[in-house]
């Protein structure tokens, strides 16, 4: 593995003034503990899990109504128990505890109505408010509230009153189809349901009452349906109206609840079988929050935190925590790139982001039109730009430091809905390399492992955690004896987390992260990253989007390796080969494609991600709806083109002759 680029390095005095330099300072003075590097820090805090998470409680104060016994009660993945015997709130710490009541809060906007913004005081009042109404309404400690709704205040308020009462919470995006949520929604049985009718998306109004009509009638156990008037529509009969809501006389409480106790149930896509309904507790995300946001993304009282976000994305959820530490949040509602490709940039400016979180797509999409956030906004509140949700190329950090230079921290990341928060990313005691992330988060023991368990280092492995995390999740929902939690992570490597993407370490830490393993490419022995593609694929101008698939022979052990782009000026020879050379040159003769296809669209999940695994399944024969459903993607239309390949391939293997790149 070659030594990447370092395009930035720690500056003490940054450090100094960090959440990080103070919990450095506070290790020394209150612990006796000395690090010289960021690498010492990690390994204490991987190899003293008593030593770092209770220095993590103390630190950060957490309240709690009843205290531990201990830090880790069962040291064993899975059934790793954090702070036996300890009660607390999530809600509480992000509403109940301040004083300065006055500080916003939540800067709101959407292109539905126009801006909202709260204060501590005023969002303390309002969850109060609805928790009381809830109360009313029957909902009860391990009671589920569900939500169909945007990212906007409303929800926000919902999830800390349901929170408060030590209910779970749940949330779909209102671009989701029927099916997708019911297929979510259904599992949880859930006592209340949250519904909008309608809302704003760039310059289009979209309904939504008919799909809201078909989720609540297939939600039998729902006993009260609450609708929000985005948008000022009344709802429709046999709602409570959120108006009503909030005349409800203020009853401030937080149901002291234990360290594991349900908070919320996020869920797995669903493009590879039925959505799984995954359990986080109060004190696990509460714990480990206060950890990455503080530590890792520098959040300090007043700061503000931008970051687009749909409701059915972790990041909804790691966005809410910002108010833990009395930083405010950012919620956008609508399409992020309306009116213009500058519209993120704009509102950071605007809204005097500190810390602003983006998608590598975002990053390549304002190259792609020649942006320059720096010069044409005043972006001089920033301190933190934040890249997940897919890998970042090394020329996408390049145009990150360019554009922003190197006072703005360029931490790029990589975690799961799994975890709720990030496992790998950057910090300001870190340097900051191309088309790299800076390493494994403190308390997070991030190796790769071969096929036979063994730690790797300069190869691709999985990526794998060897020791227990506060926020691994409580549970599946329903998996009563946990045989379900324990496939879906530790059937590879007993006693270890695999986590499902393939990942690269260098000597000195730092990684980078190539795609899904189950999408990894084994093209003759030698396993091929799908990110390490799109890397180059995507850097030409010509090409918008692009997705790879390797078809396995048995035959021959070398198989088809097909790469599909998105081309809008059209794909001919020329370009055919000029991609062929380029991934040649950068990577290896190995990944070349067999053939390159031009196609409309490339199919992706509500949350950006692109459908590898189920394209795959297509092309070897699976029909589309059996392999995906339609709710589930963000263009349904996009795998037509993918289906009409398949076939043709079925019935012509020659036919794709002439899209075989010729160099």
């Amino acid at each position: 593995m070659n030594e990447a680029e370092i395009l930035s390095t720690p500056d003490p005095q940054t450090l100094a003034n960090s959440r990080l330099g103070g919990y450095l300072r506070w290790l020394e003075s209150e612990r006796g503990l000395v690090f010289g590097d960021y690498h010492q820090l990690w390994r204490w805090s991987v190899q003293d899990l008593d030593g770092f998470w209770s220095s993590i409680w103390s630190f950060f104060d957490i309240r709690a109504h009843t205290p531990p016994r201990a830090v880790v009660g069962r040291h064993a993945m899975p059934g790793a128990t954090w702070f036996p015997g300890s009660t607390l709130n999530y809600a509480e710490h992000a509403t109940g505890l301040f004083e300065d009541r006055d500080r916003t809060a939540v800067i709101a906007h959407s292109q539905t109505r126009p801006p909202i913004e709260l204060t501590f005081g005023e969002l303390g009042d309002r969850v109060a408010r609805v928790r009381a109404a809830l109360r009313r309404l029957g909902v009860r400690r391990g009671d589920r509230v569900v939500a169909y709704l945007p990212n906007i205040p409303e929800t926000l308020v919902a999830f800390l009153a349901t929170a408060s009462l030590g209910a779970i919470w749940a949330s779909c995006a209102p671009e989701f189809g029927p099916r997708a949520v019911i297929d979510r929604f259904a599992q949880l049985r859930p006592a209340v349901l949250l519904t909008i009718t309608g809302y704003r998306y760039g310059d289009r109004d979209i309904d939504r009452r008919a799909q809201a009509a078909v989720i609540r009638a297939a939600l039998p156990t729902v006993r009260h349906t609450i609708h929000i008037p985005y948008g000022g529509d009344d709802g429709p009969p046999g709602t409570l109206g959120w108006p009503d809501l909030l005349t409800h006389p203020p009853e401030p409480g937080f149901e002291p609840v234990p360290f594991d106790h349900p908070l919320f149930v996020l869920f797995s896509s669903g493009t590879t079988g039925p959505p799984k309904a995954i359990v986080h507790g109060h004190g696990g995300i509460l714990i480990e929050h206060l950890k990455n946001h503080a530590l890792s993304w520098d959040l300090h009282p007043g700061d503000r935190m931008l970051w687009f976000t749909s409701t059915a994305w972790m990041l909804w959820n790691a966005q809410v925590s910002a108010l833990l530490l009395r930083a405010s949040i950012v919620m956008i509602d609508g399409n992020p790139m309306h009116p213009d490709p500058d519209a993120q940039w704009r509102l950071a400016a605007q809204t005097r982001a500190t810390l602003m979180g983006v998608s590598p797509g975002y990053i390549t999409a304002s190259r792609r039109h020649d942006l320059h956030p720096a010069r044409d906004f005043d972006l001089s509140a920033l301190r933190q730009l934040s890249v997940a949700g897919s890998p970042l190329s090394a020329e996408g950090s390049r145009w990150a430091v360019r554009q922003l230079g190197d006072r703005v921290l360029l931490n790029v990341g990589s975690g799961g809905t799994d975890v709720c928060s990030g496992l790998l990313q950057g910090g300001p005691m870190q340097p900051v390399r191309a088309g790299q992330i800076s390493g494994p988060c403190l308390g997070v023991a991030a190796h790769a492992y071969d096929p036979r368990g063994e730690p790797v280092v300069g190869e691709l492995g999985e990526l794998v955690i060897t020791e227990p995390m506060p926020s691994m999740p409580v549970g599946f929902w329903d998996d009563r004896d946990g045989s379900q939690y324990r496939a879906a992570y530790f059937q590879h490597y007993p006693g270890v987390w695999r986590h499902g993407d393939w990942v690269r370490f260098a000597p000195q830490g730092h990684c980078v992260v190539t795609g899904r393993s189950d999408a990894t490419l084994n093209r003759g022995g030698i396993r091929l990253g799908t990110a390490e593609f799109y890397a180059i694929t995507e850097n030409l101008p010509e090409i918008h989007d692009s997705l790879v698939v390797h078809l396995d022979d048995p035959h021959d052990g070398i198989g088809e390796l097909l790469l599909f782009v998105v081309a809008p000026q059209g794909l001919d020879n020329t370009l055919r080969k000029r991609l062929a050379q380029d991934l040649r040159d950068a990577l290896s003769p190995r990944h070349v494609p067999d053939v390159i296809v031009a196609v409309p669209a490339i199919p992706r999940t509500l949350t950006g991600k692109k459908l590898e695994v189920p394209v795959k399944r297509i092309l070897l024969g699976a029909p589309a709806e059996q392999v995906v459903g339609p709710d589930t993607v963000t263009d349904p239309r996009s795998l037509a083109a993918f289906v009409a390949h398949a076939r043709r391939r079925s019935t012509d293997p020659a036919a794709n002759t002439e899209e075989r790149p010729r160099i």
